[in-house]
């Protein structure tokens, strides 16, 4: 039987891999599939091989073909179109063997080709006799011929071939062996492979529409389980388009099992924007809605960036295309959902009047305003868990949904939701990803957002992948913000499914960034129920901030305040090697390293002295104590039990470091057993309900808003006769940080947005390389450090998964910026676009950690030094690191280095470097970081500390129910410009008595009230204030100042006048303020006396004015 690598044989080096390719050709028409594995094992051993015999290729730590696939040299080497073909023969090969998917011929021709292809370019570099080729296809439909004509034939051959495909299976290449036997062709292969190439004549990888499907939207469709020439068509036939010869071919249609149409996809070339495609594709779905009687869903994509066409939504981008069952699943719900608009809540689940509003809110949200993301600000305690249980009881009743999502940052919060869920839906069935291992195909799956991550890309059923783009139809997002949805923004664009995000962290707290998230108003939810307005309404009790201050933690441990018997022990403990001792101790030390049982013992005796009890007084009510840090807490512990020696069990450290956490925490929530008091770090910041706590310990600061109201949050539970028959009506917070001072003074912040030390590494390598492009460091040491840095970025793009979900997402960047041509004229938009889409999928080396941080800190120093700064905290860090390494100098290793470390701590060497010198200090001195001592030493101390005061103060809530009627407002008038009387007053007409009653209706009905509207905009007439939102359209204003400078002649001063007038009305819709005509830009060219010596001139334009403002006078 004669194949197209028959010619391999000839060269008896190529036996590694040309067997397995003939066997490849050969089995194709009888097992597809495996013909497909055979080329990625011939193209496999072909690289091995290569590897074994070329100079130039080093083996990269994992032998994978992945890796050596992605070793910058290997991609040099063969260039950048044969990688893509072999990059498409890699992934078709790992789809084959590891899914349950069928691949068809057509896919296992590409294979063969592309293969082809490859070898051809390896015989042309390394063959004795090389003759140019190029794939024959007719020897395959030759043998299709043959085997139709004879079936006894046919059958014989199949069984030669299948004992052939068993064997070549078994075949296996060592590396590492390969490469040992091949030692002495290494020399002469490599020159004669440098001498060859050049004679190779390339087979361009053109990615027209046709390559841009084989190479990326195939593939994107085998992910999602899509069968070719079963349920996926292409270049399907259409009749009845608007050309010449009424006829058009859909590039893509999936079909279900009856052969309806699902979906079409129309594709165009990487390069093109998808949107070029919209109107065809528009035109496809109208033919085959007719034909069928049903629209089918329209996806856009060229292979990097796909868009979805649901019918139901606006268009929007979406990760992949929907797997079948994900498009089955979404006709069948269409079919059977029912309007939004007058939903019954299960009083049972949520029975509370704000509940039944924020559902009702979060429904008309997604019926009548067409929305896919809602935010919910609910006050910790108010049951944000029961509102969404009834929301999805609501839309799982209406058909909008079958499979949820919920995700939270913690095991115990996903614990609780899913008990809630069970407890509150018995029908539904729930899974808890982070425990169980099966049931994952549930209706309502439960995760963290780490173990989703994970379970994306690896948890398979029957049919393929089951966590599909499709798969879920609402995601709830606990705790919804900004850090959260930075850290796993993928999950959130990945899953095409509409948002609910939970949060208990007031509406005006919250960052402007979030609301942008959910495409909200700033300070505007869909929903929000603050704690003021609940502790108004009797379903949440108030606290009483008790705000003490103590000497050491407000000024530090200062040894010249301490008493004399305090000095002589501060002396012992501190002194150091050379009889000095420090002047003070800064009090953010405190709890850190050193601990002054003192201070302890004084916050313990406020809590116990001052704090809410139970029983007749004779107990102190549940309390929980947040500490700094575990060693913290485990002292704070230690302080109780020697003070309180009566009370055994009364206190318990409850954090991430025991096992059995959750016993030990239901233990405390058991108002009968012991322990009253919790001493926690973060364990019970977030979701622990004990409605009996009465006392909350703040002894740590909190930087974060998010972070304080959570914790607020643990004491704001309603208690019936809690306190000796009579119903908890308040709890105390005992403040011994200045929080509760530090946020009056709206000093909060939202958390910052991380980004894992890789990532950073990489970002920085990348900045630099974009300012080395600078004409000033165009010197050939710093070209060749910046070629060095794009090899060294570029390499870990290449490394990156592409068969991950995450990598999949940022695909067209993570292409871009493989290839090193890209990085030749970089631009500031670059560097934004690496730090959004590539450097948090960096992957972590296998270095050592504490020299990974010193490569950022010299990364983070050369940046600085480029940008012209010096970045003093950055600097003071490396002296402080190299003096650290200084002092265990008797490590050989360090001594070597000896010159290079007394340069820096003792010469101006650093502050005279530049980036050859940094990058010198990195290079020399990385690998000595892990010599630093780390374990710093902790110190107790028993100084006497000093209550300086402590003042009680009421919580200071606001209700805040009409501060953001003004914003609604304007942003309702916004939305609804096409309304009539919106439209009258934006393009300059009078309004009717029934366009001001209109207004009305909208602002003091539909919006607020007349109340709200007086309190917050005063007694402006509504035209007034609409017209000043909307401004004044520009036509509208040309038209009103036409008619009265037709007539008129004026000078260049005077027009230009006459225009800024009308630039200011058409941006403030009004000008009623004309003291503004004695500023800039008006009086740019003179005063109005000077330009208009004729006053009757001005007279008139005034009069213009005067109409237009006339025109919104309501």
């Amino acid at each position: 039987m004669v194949t197209n690598f028959d010619y391999l044989k000839n060269e008896s080096r190529f036996s590694d891999f040309a067997e397995v390719a003939i066997s490849a050709e050969k089995i194709i028409l009888i097992d597809p599939q495996a013909s497909i594995i055979n080329c990625r094992r011939a193209m496999e051993f072909a690289v091995k091989w290569m590897y074994s015999v070329d100079e130039e290729l080093e083996m990269p730590y994992q032998d994978n073909l992945q890796s050596l696939m992605n070793n910058e040299d290997f991609r040099d080497i063969v260039g950048p179109d044969i990688w893509k073909r072999m990059d498409y023969i890699r992934r078709c090969g790992n789809n084959a063997a590891h899914s349950n998917k069928k691949l068809g011929k057509d896919i296992a021709m590409l294979c063969l080709e592309n293969l082809f292809i490859y070898l051809d370019f390896v015989a042309c570099c390394y063959s004795g006799n090389y003759e140019e080729r190029t794939f024959d296809r007719s020897v395959l439909t030759e043998r299709i011929e043959k085997a139709k004509e004879s079936k006894k034939l046919a059958d014989a051959t199949k069984e030669q071939l299948v004992r052939e495909q068993e064997r070549t299976a078994q075949q296996e290449l060592d590396l590492k062996k390969l490469i040992k036997e091949n030692a002495s062709l290494k020399e002469e292969l490599s020159a004669r492979r440098q001498e060859q190439q050049q004679t190779y004549v390339p087979k361009p990888l053109d990615l027209s529409e046709y390559k841009t499907r084989k190479l990326y939207i195939d593939v994107m469709l085998m992910d999602a389980g899509w069968i070719q020439g079963k349920d996926w068509m292409n270049e399907v036939e259409l009749r009845g388009m608007p050309n010449k010869s009424e006829v058009g071919y859909a590039d893509y249609v999936l079909y279900d099992d009856m052969h309806r149409p699902l979906a079409l996809i129309e594709a165009k070339r990487t390069c093109v924007d998808v949107s070029k495609g919209r109107q065809q594709a528009k035109l496809y779905a109208d033919l085959l809605e007719k034909q069928y009687g049903r629209r089918p869903v329209i996806f856009l994509t060229n292979g990097f960036e796909t868009h979805i066409i649901d019918g139901r939504y606006p268009e929007r981008k979406c990760a992949a295309i929907y797997s079948k069952r994900d498009l089955e699943k979404w006709f069948n719900l269409l079919s059977m959902r029912t309007s939004l608009r007058h939903v019954v809540v299960d009083k049972n689940i949520a029975g509370r009047y704000y509940q039944e509003a924020a559902i009702k809110a979060v429904c008309s949200n997604m019926d009548e305003k067409n929305r896919r993301k809602a935010l919910l600000v609910m006050a910790t305690g108010s049951g944000k868990t029961r509102t969404v249980i009834a929301l999805c009881d609501v839309l799982l009743k209406a058909g909008w949904i079958k499979n949820i999502l919920f995700l939270a940052d913690r095991n115990s919060l996903v614990t609780q939701a899913k008990r809630s869920f069970v407890n509150l839906l018995p029908n539904l069935s729930c899974t808890n990803l982070v425990e169980e291992k099966e049931n994952y195909n549930a209706h309502c799956v439960f995760s963290t957002y780490q173990t989703m991550m994970h379970c994306i890309d690896t948890v398979n059923d029957d049919d393929g992948k089951l966590f599909t783009c499709g798969h879920f139809d609402l995601v709830i997002c606990d705790e919804a913000h900004r850090s959260i949805y930075n850290k796993y923004r993928d999950i959130f664009t990945y899953f095409d499914a509409p948002l609910v995000g939970l949060t208990a962290t007031p509406k005006d707290e919250i960052d402007k960034n979030t609301y942008e998230i959910f495409e909200l108003e700033n300070g505007v939810p869909t929903y929000g129920y603050d704690l003021a307005q609940a502790v108004k309404d009797g379903y949440l009790v108030d606290y009483v901030s008790v705000e003490s201050k103590l000497k050491f933690i407000e000024e530090g441990i200062v040894y010249d305040e301490l008493s004399e018997e305090d000095k002589e022990i501060y002396e012992d403990t501190f002194e150091d090697e050379n009889g000095n001792i420090p002047e003070a101790i800064e009090s953010s030390r405190l709890n850190t390293w050193i601990f002054n049982e003192d201070t302890i013992k004084q916050v313990l005796n406020v809590l116990m002295t001052e704090g809410l009890k139970i029983e007749y007084g004779q107990k102190i009510g549940k309390t929980i104590i947040f500490a700094k840090n575990h060693d913290h807490a485990e002292k704070i512990w230690e302080v109780f039990c020697k003070e309180y020696p009566h009370l055994p069990d009364y206190a318990k450290v409850i954090d991430n470091y025991m096992t059995y956490a959750q016993s030990a925490i239901d233990e405390f929530s058991d108002p009968k057993k012991m322990p009253q008091i919790a001493i926690s770090v973060d364990m019970l910041d977030t979701g622990i309900d004990v409605p009996q706590v009465l006392n909350l310990v703040f002894f740590k600061k909190v930087m974060s808003k998010a972070k304080i109201w959570q914790m607020i949050g643990r004491g704001t539970r309603l208690c019936p006769r809690l306190l000796d028959g009579e119903d908890k009506q308040k709890f105390y917070i005992f403040d011994f940080c200045g929080n509760f001072e530090f946020f009056r003074l709206n000093k909060g912040k939202a958390s910052a947005s991380e980004i894992a030390l890789q990532g950073a590494i990489f970002n920085y390598k990348f900045e630099i390389i974009y300012k080395l492009q600078d004409i000033a460091y165009q010197e050939d040491r710093l070209i060749a450090y910046r070629k060095a840095l794009v090899s060294q970025v570029s390499e870990q793009v290449r490394e990156l998964p592409r068969d991950n979900f995450s990598v999949k997402q940022h695909l067209k960047y993570v292409e871009l910026y493989s290839a090193e041509s890209n990085y030749q004229s970089l631009t500031y938009e670059d560097t934004l676009l690496v730090r959004e889409e590539v450097a948090p999928l960096i992957l972590p080396g296998g270095e050592d950690a504490s020299a990974a941080r010193f490569d950022a800190l010299m990364y983070r120093i050369e940046l600085a030094y480029l940008i012209g700064k010096k970045d003093t905290r950055a600097r003071s860090d490396l002296y402080k690191k190299v003096k650290g390494v200084a002092g265990v100098a008797n490590i050989p290793e360090i001594q070597a280095q000896s010159e290079m470390i007394n340069k820096i701590l003792h010469t101006d060497y650093v502050d005279q470097a530049g980036i050859d010198e940094f990058e010198e200090i990195r290079e020399k001195l990385r690998n000595l970081m892990k010599y630093i001592q780390t374990g710093t030493i902790k110190y107790v101390t028993n100084f006497t500390d000093e209550l300086l005061s402590i003042e009680w103060k009421e919580s200071e809530l606001e209700n805040d129910e009409l501060k953001n009627y003004k914003a609604k407002a304007e942003y309702y008038i916004r939305q609804h410009q096409d309304n009539i009387v919106i439209a009258k007053l934006k393009t300059n007409k009078p309004l009717t008595s029934s366009d001001v009653a209109s207004l009305e209706e909208i602002l003091w009905k539909e919006v607020g009230t007349k109340q709200d509207y007086e309190n917050e905009i005063g007694t402006k007439p509504l035209g007034e204030f609409v017209r000043e939102i909307v401004g004044l359209d520009m036509n509208a204003a040309k038209e009103a100042f036409s008619e009265y400078l037709t007539d008129t002649s004026l000078d260049s001063r005077q027009i230009y006048f006459v225009n800024q007038i009308v630039e200011y009305i058409i941006h403030n819709g009004m000008l009623t303020d004309f003291s503004v005509l004695q500023e800039s830009p008006f009086t740019d060219q003179g005063s109005v006396a000077e330009i208009f010596s004729d006053m009757s001139l001005w007279m008139g334009i005034k009069k213009v004015i005067d109409t237009i403002n006339a025109n919104a006078a309501a």
